[in-house]
């Protein structure tokens, strides 16, 4: 193994431990500690408002805005990321000192703040990794991070709260503040060069702002594909536990096989995901796995209207994690792709609050649905939702063709900046132009 895949491993393995440390209190906070809010006698309305706690995760797009313009020196990302992670981390240790969940606007005051770290550190430490690791490794990385988000999720909703039930409310949040300052400490040993050379004209006025980020070539489809290939199979995924409770299921058996099972399922999926992305290509694997959460959706919706047993909801719920958890991967990636250099801050916020927002509003229509139809009527919604995606993934195969090429192939080996610069240093309208010619000599 050569130094430069030993550095790439070592980069690959820092960003996903920091994906893990940052996801890991917002998933315990909202979704793991609930059941401890409900033991102390908090109502569902209560829980349900808490909830807001997560707001922040839709405002990334202004929050990279600072990020971007307030530099470190020539450690500008790392140390945006190394401040906000210990703050965070000081954060968890003061929820940690509290009394608990008794004081219920405090407790929601820290977790906010939390929140709103936890998402702001997001965006630096994304920027870093797209400044740092070449276009080869960053369908790659899209499937670590996807991996580390099932990972955290399972830590999150279940193995913090046996910490919690063994060794008080303390020590889980203590232990994620330690694992968030073992983050920042990797922060330091990576260098980050700073950015240099001139702008041409046509380069500066696509950085001009989030215009710019629209104007590169594919980015308007792109960002249709953002905005909804996960979304339906997300609620799905969301509305599997309450499904299995409803059909008799009991809530234990529940928790372990969707919970942990499907999770666990959901991070493998992300990594063979990111694995066959970088051997297909964006342009043939975008269809590919829009059509498996077709396929799984339409699985799984079979399964409840039939009135399938146990067997057959586990086998709709298992493909539901694994289209999931592909689906991602691959959209995580891809994010990678589409920032500018001098801009990455900025183009990753705002395509995380894209996609944040379709995420947290497509479950609110299916639960409509849920209560007017039911559970096959919800489910038969996402399907037909799914197979229109499934038409917007095909048929956007070609500009994302374009994006990166198979892992072997031309010029898939360059470095970050020199394959973005290739594509981006040219006006808008001048870029598109050259690709369309391109796609026509092909």
């Amino acid at each position: 193994m050569t130094v430069t895949s030993l550095r790439m491993l070592g980069y690959q393995a820092l960003f996903g431990w920091l994906h893990l440390v940052l996801a890991l209190p917002s998933i315990y906070l909202l979704l793991g500690l609930p059941l401890v809010m409900r033991e102390q006698g908090w109502s569902g309305t209560d829980i349900g408002l808490f909830q807001l706690a997560g707001l922040p995760a839709v405002l990334k797009f202004l929050l990279a805005a600072p990020v971007e313009r307030w530099r470190f020196g020539s450690g500008h990302y790392r140390g945006w990321a190394m401040l906000l992670s210990l703050l965070l981390a000081l954060t968890l240790a003061v929820i940690g000192w509290t009394e608990g969940p008794g004081s219920r606007g405090g407790l929601f005051a820290l977790a906010f703040l939390a929140g709103l770290l936890a998402t702001w550190a997001d965006i630096p430490a994304n920027a870093l990794a797209i400044k740092l690791l070449p276009e080869s490794e960053r369908l790659r990385a899209g499937s670590i991070r996807s991996a580390a988000l099932f990972l955290a999720a399972i830590l999150g909703g279940g193995v913090m709260l046996v910490v919690h039930g063994r060794w008080g409310w303390s020590a889980p949040f203590l232990l994620m503040a330690a694992a968030l300052v073992v983050g920042a400490i990797l922060l330091a040993v990576p260098g980050e060069a700073p950015d240099t050379g001139r702008k041409s004209a046509a380069v500066s006025v696509e950085e001009s702002g989030w215009r710019g980020y629209f104007a590169q070539p594919g980015a308007k489809r792109w960002t249709c594909l953002l905005l909804t290939a996960f979304p339906f199979i997300g609620a799905a995924w969301l509305y599997l536990k309450p499904l299995m409770l409803d059909l008799g299921m009991p809530a234990e058996q529940v928790a372990w096989l969707v919970g942990v099972g499907g999770g666990t399922l959901g991070a493998l999926a992300s990594v063979m995901g990111g694995r066959m992305a970088r051997h297909l290509g964006p342009g043939r694997a975008m269809p590919l796995f829009t059509g498996f959460c077709l396929c799984a959706l339409a699985v799984l919706t079979t399964m409840v209207w039939c009135g399938a047993g146990t067997t057959g909801l586990l086998l709709g719920a298992a493909l539901v994690a694994v289209a999931m958890g592909a689906i991602s991967s691959l959209l995580f990636g891809l994010m990678m792709y589409f920032t500018r250099p001098r801009r990455r801050a900025v183009d990753y916020g705002l395509q995380a609050s894209l996609f944040v927002m379709t995420r947290l509003s497509v479950p609110v229509a299916a639960g409509v649905l849920l209560d007017r139809l039911g559970h096959g009527g919800m489910l038969l919604g996402l399907t037909l939702a799914a197979l229109g995606v499934w038409g917007l993934a095909v048929s956007s195969r070609r500009i994302l063709a374009r994006v990166a090429k198979p892992v072997g192939r031309g010029d898939a080996t360059q470095g970050s900046d020199a394959g973005a610069v290739s594509r981006q240093v040219m006006a808008p309208g001048v870029a598109s132009i050259s690709g369309e010619r391109g796609y026509q000599a092909k």
